[in-house]
């Protein structure tokens, strides 16, 4: 549909998308109008394309798809919009002295003759040129969000790109289209495609090939590559971009001329990085080394130190926890890995203090919130997400940065990491640019677990090149070989089927073959059996993990059937409903990727930052002012409706979005898993997230399965061989 009318009041506005929530005067009718249009403001004439949407018991309000926007044209409305603080440096009292002095000429004597802003009484040469400056600022602006509406691109993405490249958007859009595939901006190439076919430039032209490779490169990523063959990037790319092979390579070698791509060449291939991939992999070879030179060559005899703490704590340490306390000692870099129950939080503790009788400053650390509070429960000290750590901020382009750095280095003589497996290698490359040549670095993980979201194989390749000093932990100590979670979790990893014919203990198997009734008995389970014989919390105790996000049990149609019956609707409970996902007040929900610049608040400390993976609770929607609260562990953060689907429910969470957390119950559903997802680590990862108790729901042959494939996705890295 489409509507027209000025803009009467901003109710809401989001500075970062351009998401705004406003109230249109169209004919004299108040239309509630919500939509990405930018930076709109006050006294704006706007033609609107949407669809008017029914909020239930707040009314009818226009979803705007699409928005052309017109500058006022009459003395009112005019001065309206100035008043408003469109252009800094005006506000309601200047506006008016403005409009009287230009009538309704006032925008076009700001734009095309700025300088005329002096005849205004009380506006200095000085203030008229700050204004000249910001109202340049807001036309261009203006003018690129309009150019690039016709390619059908939103203003908020029209905001990322004049952040980024100013008033000279236009010029280096009509040089090269394709800036704007970009990581700053992110447009679908296609788009950009377009651009550049209205633009007439050539589909061989270099700028759209070496586009071309760094989007396929990207997506490459996603599947946790950090880089990729040469010939299977060539396959890729000329296939989809209809181009020869001479095309590619002569486009190819300008790249990596200009630094727009990195190649790195072993004795019998050749693999193409981005840019910021090598870098990283390079940097992190490069301060290993630096590190061992620093590194005494053999282990000091911290033995006395060891004896006096096993006195005091009354343990008895292993000979390999010992090997690893004294290592974390005398060395400057080294890794403690091994599987559950074989000690790793023991001798952590024991090295934690060793280090802290020594004089020495020690930070913990862990790449998720909930691994960080998990850590900080265990050691009883104080543990930050490696983001909070290193003071994750936005810069001026709205990149992010960290505050810590080479320049602003970690106050400490010793980091300790753990759940490495989780840690990509973009964020280990800033980790090491944070800490002092002379700082010590602990990093503590179990390989056997499911690598990082995130590209690279950082934990495995450190491991495997021999350069970074390892001790693993294999011996289960006898209080846990009680567990069967532990010893089916060790025979899992040795590739053994679990015992799961056992009914007196902590890991339990039920039999199921119908999607039907397993899923009617994994919500009997977490929503009476486990609360009544275990007085567990549905909600704060129980997790049910799934293999995969799609299918009968996957985690999409559990959260569903979930949701009803842990938390079903009522008039009591308000709710927001985007395309098929229903938000509503009590949900247990996951935020699913790092939001660096939400604020929340805990107690008297604020902060910002949630991060991917954390767990919370809805307490409450308000649609007027279309947003949710959500409490993360304490930290309650505002959500506008706009980033609200950066979280969804987490009821139901799979495998992966699990990693780095523990919970007192897991339930998992073990059926008709998908071929690629039916693989040892997964099962494994799965079976080590549950702390007191494990319920398998499915069939034997699928356990089976999984137990038997020890195949690992391969990850293209170069690091073992650069480490090497």
């Amino acid at each position: 549909m489409h509507i027209e009318g000025s803009v009467e009041n901003i109710v809401f506005r989001n500075e970062l998308n351009g998401y705004v929530v406003l109230d249109l005067d169209s004919g004299g009718e108040m239309i509630p109008v919500f939509g990405n249009l930018g930076d709109i403001d006050e006294g704006e004439m706007l033609s609107l394309e949407g669809e008017y949407i029914n909020k239930g018991k707040y009314g009818v309000q226009f979803s705007a798809e699409y928005c052309e926007r017109k500058l006022p044209q009459d003395k009112i409305n005019i001065e309206k919009y100035l008043a408003s603080g469109a252009i800094k440096g005006i506000g309601p009292g200047l506006a008016r002295k403005i409009v009287q002095t230009f009538g309704d000429r006032t925008l076009e004597i700001i734009e095309k003759n700025p300088q005329r802003l002096c005849e205004v009484r009380g506006i200095s040469q000085q203030k008229c040129n700050e204004i000249a400056d910001e109202a340049g600022k807001l036309f261009a602006l203006r003018i690129l969000t309009s150019y690039l509406a016709g390619f059908d691109i939103k203003p908020a993405d029209a905001m990322k790109t004049f952040r980024k490249y100013g008033s000279d958007s236009i010029q280096l859009i009509k040089l090269n289209p394709y800036v704007l595939c970009g990581d700053s901006i992110g447009i679908d190439f296609g788009k950009a495609d377009s651009v550049a076919s209205s633009l007439d430039i050539p589909h061989n032209a270099q700028s759209r090939i070496i586009a071309g490779m760094q989007c396929v490169l990207r997506a490459f990523a996603l599947y946790g590559n950090s880089c990729m063959l040469i010939e299977h990037l060539l396959k890729t790319v000329s296939e989809r971009l209809d181009i020869s092979e001479k095309d590619f390579y002569d486009a190819y070698n300008t790249a990596i001329d200009d630094n727009d791509l990195y190649r790195y060449v072993t004795d019998r291939e050749e693999f193409v990085y981005l840019p910021d991939y090598f870098i990283a992999e390079q940097f992190i070879a490069d301060r290993i080394h630096i590190l061992n030179k620093f590194s005494p060559p053999e282990d000091f005899d911290f033995n006395k130190l060891i004896d006096e703490e096993e006195k005091k704590n009354g343990i008895k340490y292993a000979g390999k926890q010992r090997t690893a306390i004294n290592m974390a000692v005398s060395r400057g870099i080294m890794i403690l890995t091994g599987g559950p129950g074989t000690g790793k939080t023991t001798t952590l503790n024991a090295m934690i203090s060793l280090l802290e009788k020594r004089g020495c400053e020690v930070l913990l650390t862990a790449p998720t919130g909930r691994a960080a509070k998990r850590m900080s429960d265990l050691t009883g000290h104080d543990a930050k997400t490696i983001h909070r750590l290193l003071e994750a901020i936005y810069d001026q382009s709205d990149n992010l940065v960290f505050a810590r750095n080479e320049k602003n280095p970690l106050k400490c003589d010793a980091v300790i990491v753990d759940e490495m497996s989780m840690v990509d290698s973009l964020l280990f490359e800033n980790l090491l640019r944070a800490l002092r040549l002379n700082c010590k670095l602990i990093m503590v993980g179990d390989f056997n677990q499911l690598p990082s979201v995130g590209a690279g194989n950082l934990l495995k390749d450190m491991i495997q090149s021999g350069e970074v000093p390892v001790v693993e932990l294999t011996e289960i100590f006898r209080q846990a070989q009680k567990s069967c979670i532990i010893t089916n979790a060790h025979k899992i990893v040795a590739g053994e089927y679990p015992d799961i014919t056992q009914k007196n203990n902590d890991f339990f198997f039920f039999g199921r073959n119908d999607y039907g009734k397993a899923t009617e008995l994994i919500v009997d389970l977490i929503k009476r059996r486990l609360p009544n014989a275990y007085n567990y919390s549905p909600l704060n105790d129980i997790q049910i993990i799934a293999p995969s996000r799609k299918g009968t049990v996957g985690t999409f149609e559990l959260n569903r059937i979930l949701q009803e019956h842990l938390n079903p609707p009522d008039g009591k409970k308000a709710e927001y409903r985007y395309f098929s996902n229903i938000y509503r007040e009590g949900d247990k929900v996951m935020q699913t990727r790092n939001n660096y610049d939400i604020q929340w608040k805990k107690d008297d400390e604020t902060g910002t930052g949630i991060y991917n993976g954390d767990i919370g609770r809805i307490i409450s929607i308000s649609v007027p002012k279309q947003s949710a609260v959500i409490d993360f562990d304490g930290r309650t953060a505002e959500y506008p409706f706009d980033i609200l689907p950066q979280v969804e429910l987490a009821y139901a969470i799979t495998v992966h979005k699990s990693q780095g957390c523990e919970f007192e119950a897991v339930i998992m559903p073990v059926m008709g898993v998908f071929q690629k997802l039916a693989y040892r680590n997964l099962l494994y990862t799965a079976v080590t997230r549950a702390k007191k108790l494990l319920i398998l729901v499915g069939t034997e042959k699928d356990i089976e399965k999984m137990v038997d494939n020890d195949k690992r996705t391969l990850r293209y890295s170069c690091l073992k061989k650069m480490l090497a």
